[in-house]
């Protein structure tokens, strides 16, 4: 066997997540105990018993990592982030928590406005700038694979600067990014009286201009009563999709407002939020197959209830995939540590179902079937943690236990930890 380029020994267990979501969690996630990983030009190429590893598998160019007996497992995946964007609002984050409401906010210049307003007027040099840490963050977090939205330029010239944003950082940092076009994010300030009209840049002008220069994958929609209506989220995702953009949605976050109907019958790859989904809405969503976004920081950030009811989503047949949110307005946090916590204590998940979430289940809902798992063949992305068991992780709240981050069979991050008890 020609040798491994890297060797991941000494480990209490390696989660190899080759099971699907239609089964009990904890099988899906397929355990391998004390078993040792290989890795060969950036992919995985054996996971067994390092007694059984083939002769010559270890050479004098291979790479020996001591997972000193911590678990091992895929790369976290982020599936939804706003990673983008110039200023800050912790004022009104403060004027929040003292009792004003988003609408007080909004009326005093602030919410989604005050950062549109900072990122017309940023350079793509300085939003590069700004995002790089956050993506850094993410990275310390074991998440090597993230999603992200434009939205906050909502018009032609900033929505394309945000994706060009995307597209450099994708050459400055291991993780990598998937862009989604949101121009649907909000009506602006300026076509607030003639929204019809912002409708109609979205479709002939804004999608375009990003499809002639492949600057997105995804297409996505805020549908919200004081967003975007079901009739004109249908017509922008339409007109995404003709363009080789799949739809997204932002759905039933404030209210059930048939957002998670449309998704199914866009054939969406994800409804995202859910806080208020009917169970009408879950049936369509899983006859349909749409992977469900939670991001349970947003409401935690937000001091909203109630939280997506998971247990719900997750015993409905759908599989579930778990972002940060990370973004200005509503969840302040690259913290993915923070969202399994959540996802378990506020949705309802199990500590294997929040992992898969975020990992694998994270992976399909990007359309990326050799990432989130460890099977040969796959993405070497995988992450070294100083604790012995997965189900340490949401227990230890808010605490990243990722002691080293390999991204295509390359260290990328490695961190003193101490191991956990």
């Amino acid at each position: 066997m020609e040798a491994l380029d890297l060797l991941v020994r000494n480990t209490s267990e390696v989660l190899t997540l080759e099971g699907t979501h239609r089964e009990p969690a904890e099988a899906a996630l397929t355990s391998r105990p004390h078993a040792c990983v290989g890795i060969r030009a950036g992919r995985i190429a054996y996971v067994g018993a390092e007694a059984e590893l083939p002769q010559g598998s270890v050479g004098a160019s291979t790479e020996v990592l001591d997972a000193k007996g911590g678990f091992v497992g895929p790369a976290f995946v982020d599936p939804h982030t706003h990673l983008v964007f110039a200023g800050e609002r912790s004022a009104e984050f403060d004027l929040r928590n003292q009792g004003a409401t988003y609408l007080e906010i909004a009326k005093a210049g602030g919410g989604i406005v005050s950062t549109v307003r900072a990122t017309r007027a940023a350079s793509e040099e300085e939003l590069v700038r700004l995002a790089l840490p956050r993506v850094q963050r993410l990275l310390a977090q074991g998440v090597t694979v993230a999603e992200v939205k434009s939205g906050y330029g909502l018009d032609v010239e900033t929505e394309l600067k945000m994706l060009r944003v995307v597209r450099r950082l994708n050459t400055m940092t291991p993780v990598e990014l998937v862009p989604t076009l949101l121009c649907a994010h909000a009506i602006p300030a300026e076509y607030r009286e003639r929204r019809e009209d912002y409708v109609r840049l979205c479709i002939d002008e804004i999608l375009p201009a990003v499809a002639n220069e492949s600057l997105a994958r995804f297409c996505d929609v805020f549908v919200e009563d004081s967003a975007f209506t079901v009739d004109e989220a249908r017509r922008i995702l339409t007109a995404g999709r003709e363009l080789g953009m799949q739809p997204r949605l932002h759905a039933d976050q404030l209210t059930a407002f048939g957002a998670a109907e449309l998704a199914a019958e866009l054939g969406a790859a994800t409804a995202d939020h859910l806080e208020q989904v009917t169970d009408a809405g879950l049936r369509a969503l899983a006859a349909a197959n749409v992977t469900a976004v939670l991001v349970p920081t947003s409401t935690l950030f937000l001091r909203m209830r109630p939280y997506a009811p998971g247990r719900r989503i997750r015993d409905a047949g759908l599989n579930v995939a778990l972002g940060t949110n990370v973004n200005p307005g509503s969840a302040m946090s690259e913290n993915t540590a923070l969202a399994l916590g959540l996802a378990c204590l506020e949705n309802g998940l199990s500590a294997a179902e929040a992992y898969w979430a975020a990992t694998r289940g994270a992976a399909l809902s990007l359309g990326l079937q050799r990432q989130g798992r460890l099977a040969v063949g796959d993405a070497g992305d995988l992450v070294l943690f100083s604790c012995a068991s997965f189900r340490h992780l949401p227990y230890h709240l808010g605490i990243g236990h990722a002691r080293t981050v390999v991204k295509a069979g390359r260290v990328v991050v490695q961190q003193e930890l101490n191991s956990c008890g």
